[in-house]
Protein backbone atom coordinates (compact mmCIF):
# COMPACT_ATOMS: atom_id res chain seq x y z
CA UNK A 1 0.00 0.00 0.00
CA UNK A 2 1.20 3.49 -0.42
CA UNK A 3 2.15 5.71 2.12
CA UNK A 4 -0.99 7.15 4.11
CA UNK A 5 -2.62 10.39 3.04
CA UNK A 6 -6.10 10.44 5.35
CA UNK A 7 -7.00 8.84 8.54
CA UNK A 8 -9.57 6.22 6.59
CA UNK A 9 -6.11 5.19 4.64
CA UNK A 10 -3.65 4.76 8.12
CA UNK A 11 -7.11 2.12 9.30
CA UNK A 12 -6.63 0.28 5.91
CA UNK A 13 -2.96 -0.15 6.25
CA UNK A 14 -4.01 -1.48 10.14
CA UNK A 15 -6.49 -3.89 8.39
CA UNK A 16 -3.96 -5.21 5.86
CA UNK A 17 -1.38 -5.56 8.21
CA UNK A 18 -3.96 -7.58 10.61
CA UNK A 19 -5.01 -9.55 8.17
CA UNK A 20 -1.24 -10.93 7.55
CA UNK A 21 0.17 -11.40 11.09
CA UNK A 22 -1.76 -12.61 14.33
CA UNK A 23 0.35 -10.52 16.35
CA UNK A 24 0.92 -6.64 14.80
CA UNK A 25 4.31 -4.88 15.99
CA UNK A 26 4.74 -1.48 16.33
CA UNK A 27 7.80 -1.37 13.59
CA UNK A 28 5.37 -3.25 11.45
CA UNK A 29 2.74 -0.12 11.67
CA UNK A 30 5.49 2.46 10.95
CA UNK A 31 6.93 0.59 8.23
CA UNK A 32 3.89 -0.02 6.64
CA UNK A 33 3.38 4.00 6.52
CA UNK A 34 6.77 4.76 4.66
CA UNK A 35 9.99 5.84 6.13
CA UNK A 36 9.47 9.69 6.62
CA UNK A 37 5.58 9.50 7.57
CA UNK A 38 5.56 11.05 10.94
CA UNK A 39 2.23 12.23 11.01
CA UNK A 40 0.88 8.52 11.33
CA UNK A 41 3.59 7.60 13.46
CA UNK A 42 2.38 10.29 15.72
CA UNK A 43 -1.11 8.77 15.80
CA UNK A 44 -0.21 5.19 16.61
CA UNK A 45 0.21 5.62 20.05
CA UNK A 46 -2.81 7.74 20.09
CA UNK A 47 -4.65 4.62 18.94
CA UNK A 48 -3.22 2.37 20.98
CA UNK A 49 -4.22 4.49 23.93
CA UNK A 50 -7.94 3.97 22.95
CA UNK A 51 -7.66 0.10 23.55
CA UNK A 52 -7.99 -1.76 26.97
CA UNK A 53 -4.05 -2.07 26.83
CA UNK A 54 -3.81 2.00 27.93
CA UNK A 55 -5.15 0.35 31.08
CA UNK A 56 -2.08 -1.52 32.43
CA UNK A 57 0.50 0.27 34.47
CA UNK A 58 3.14 2.23 32.86
CA UNK A 59 1.69 2.09 29.27
CA UNK A 60 1.25 5.55 28.86
CA UNK A 61 4.82 6.84 30.06
CA UNK A 62 5.64 3.87 27.15
CA UNK A 63 3.32 4.94 24.48
CA UNK A 64 4.65 8.62 25.66
CA UNK A 65 8.23 7.64 24.92
CA UNK A 66 7.64 5.92 21.36
CA UNK A 67 5.96 9.58 20.32
CA UNK A 68 8.40 11.67 21.81
CA UNK A 69 11.55 9.10 19.88
CA UNK A 70 9.35 10.35 16.48
CA UNK A 71 8.59 14.13 17.37
CA UNK A 72 12.74 14.37 18.25
CA UNK A 73 13.62 12.83 14.51
CA UNK A 74 11.52 14.90 13.47
CA UNK A 75 12.64 17.98 15.20
CA UNK A 76 16.05 17.55 13.71
CA UNK A 77 14.83 16.46 10.09
CA UNK A 78 15.57 12.92 10.37
CA UNK A 79 15.45 11.61 6.46
CA UNK A 80 14.21 7.87 7.51
CA UNK A 81 12.15 7.09 10.73
CA UNK A 82 13.75 5.24 13.03
CA UNK A 83 12.53 2.79 16.39
CA UNK A 84 14.75 1.26 18.85
CA UNK A 85 13.90 -2.68 19.32
CA UNK A 86 12.10 -2.55 22.21
CA UNK A 87 9.22 -0.45 20.96
CA UNK A 88 9.40 -1.65 17.36
CA UNK A 89 9.07 -5.46 18.95
CA UNK A 90 5.75 -4.34 20.96
CA UNK A 91 2.52 -4.89 19.30
CA UNK A 92 -0.99 -5.91 19.62
CA UNK A 93 -2.92 -8.79 18.52
CA UNK A 94 -4.54 -8.44 15.24
CA UNK A 95 -8.27 -9.09 16.61
CA UNK A 96 -7.67 -6.41 18.30
CA UNK A 97 -6.19 -4.16 16.38
CA UNK A 98 -9.50 -4.87 13.68
CA UNK A 99 -12.03 -3.73 16.28
CA UNK A 100 -9.59 -1.06 16.99
CA UNK A 101 -9.16 0.05 13.07
CA UNK A 102 -13.58 -0.87 13.16
CA UNK A 103 -14.28 1.54 15.69
CA UNK A 104 -12.39 4.66 14.44
CA UNK A 105 -14.03 4.27 11.37
CA UNK A 106 -17.02 7.18 11.66
CA UNK A 107 -14.23 9.21 13.42
CA UNK A 108 -12.19 8.49 10.12
CA UNK A 109 -14.82 9.61 7.85
CA UNK A 110 -15.25 13.00 9.84
CA UNK A 111 -11.73 13.80 10.15
CA UNK A 112 -11.27 12.91 6.40
CA UNK A 113 -14.37 15.21 5.19
CA UNK A 114 -13.42 18.31 7.50
CA UNK A 115 -9.74 18.36 8.07
CA UNK A 116 -7.46 18.91 5.01
CA UNK A 117 -5.59 21.54 3.32
CA UNK A 118 -6.27 25.01 5.87
CA UNK A 119 -3.32 27.21 6.69
CA UNK A 120 -0.88 24.56 4.31
CA UNK A 121 2.29 26.42 5.47
CA UNK A 122 2.04 25.70 9.66
CA UNK A 123 2.13 22.19 8.68
CA UNK A 124 5.78 22.09 7.16
CA UNK A 125 9.35 23.02 8.74
CA UNK A 126 10.39 25.20 10.83
CA UNK A 127 6.38 25.03 12.41
CA UNK A 128 6.67 21.03 11.70
CA UNK A 129 9.48 21.00 13.83
CA UNK A 130 8.18 23.24 16.38
CA UNK A 131 5.29 21.15 17.01
CA UNK A 132 7.77 18.39 17.22
CA UNK A 133 9.44 20.54 19.88
CA UNK A 134 6.12 20.74 21.70
CA UNK A 135 5.42 17.42 21.30
CA UNK A 136 8.12 16.17 23.14
CA UNK A 137 7.65 18.40 25.95
CA UNK A 138 3.98 17.04 26.67
CA UNK A 139 4.89 13.55 26.51
CA UNK A 140 6.98 14.46 29.64
CA UNK A 141 4.21 15.20 31.57
CA UNK A 142 2.56 12.17 30.67
CA UNK A 143 4.80 9.97 32.85
CA UNK A 144 3.27 11.71 35.81
CA UNK A 145 -0.30 11.73 34.88
CA UNK A 146 0.18 7.74 33.98
CA UNK A 147 -0.17 6.96 38.07
CA UNK A 148 -4.07 8.52 37.18
CA UNK A 149 -5.89 6.19 35.61
CA UNK A 150 -6.36 7.15 32.15
CA UNK A 151 -4.48 10.42 33.16
CA UNK A 152 -2.28 10.75 30.31
CA UNK A 153 -5.07 9.89 27.29
CA UNK A 154 -5.78 13.81 27.10
CA UNK A 155 -1.72 14.58 26.30
CA UNK A 156 -1.69 11.71 23.87
CA UNK A 157 -4.81 13.25 21.82
CA UNK A 158 -3.11 16.24 21.39
CA UNK A 159 -0.11 14.42 20.14
CA UNK A 160 -2.31 12.38 17.49
CA UNK A 161 -4.07 15.62 16.65
CA UNK A 162 -0.51 16.72 15.87
CA UNK A 163 0.47 13.83 13.83
CA UNK A 164 -3.39 14.09 11.83
CA UNK A 165 -2.23 17.74 11.43
CA UNK A 166 0.66 17.09 9.21
CA UNK A 167 -0.72 13.91 7.72
CA UNK A 168 -3.46 15.98 6.08
CA UNK A 169 -1.61 19.16 5.98
CA UNK A 170 -3.95 21.22 7.72
CA UNK A 171 -2.86 23.73 9.55
CA UNK A 172 -5.79 24.97 11.45
CA UNK A 173 -5.64 21.82 13.18
CA UNK A 174 -1.78 22.21 14.38
CA UNK A 175 -3.47 25.52 16.18
CA UNK A 176 -6.13 23.56 17.76
CA UNK A 177 -3.58 20.81 18.91
CA UNK A 178 -0.91 22.98 20.19
CA UNK A 179 -4.29 24.77 22.19
CA UNK A 180 -5.25 20.86 23.28
CA UNK A 181 -2.10 20.37 24.15
CA UNK A 182 -1.84 23.47 26.45
CA UNK A 183 -5.06 22.44 28.18
CA UNK A 184 -3.82 18.88 28.84
CA UNK A 185 -0.97 19.80 30.34
CA UNK A 186 -2.14 22.89 32.36
CA UNK A 187 -5.18 19.80 33.50
CA UNK A 188 -2.12 17.45 34.50
CA UNK A 189 -0.19 20.30 36.47
CA UNK A 190 -3.50 21.12 38.38
CA UNK A 191 -4.39 17.49 39.26
CA UNK A 192 -0.69 17.92 41.26
CA UNK A 193 -0.67 20.49 42.51
CA UNK A 194 -4.46 20.83 43.51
Amino acid sequence: MDKPHSVGEILDCLDELAGQEDHVSVGAIVESFGNRSYGPALMVPAVIDWTPLSGFPGMESFLALSAAIVAAQMMVGRKHLWLPGFIARRGIGSAKLRKVAARMRRVARFMDRHFHGRLVRLTHAPFSRIAAGVVILICLAVSPLDLIPFGGTGPLLAIAMFGLAILVRDGVLMIFALALSLAAVAFGLSLWVG
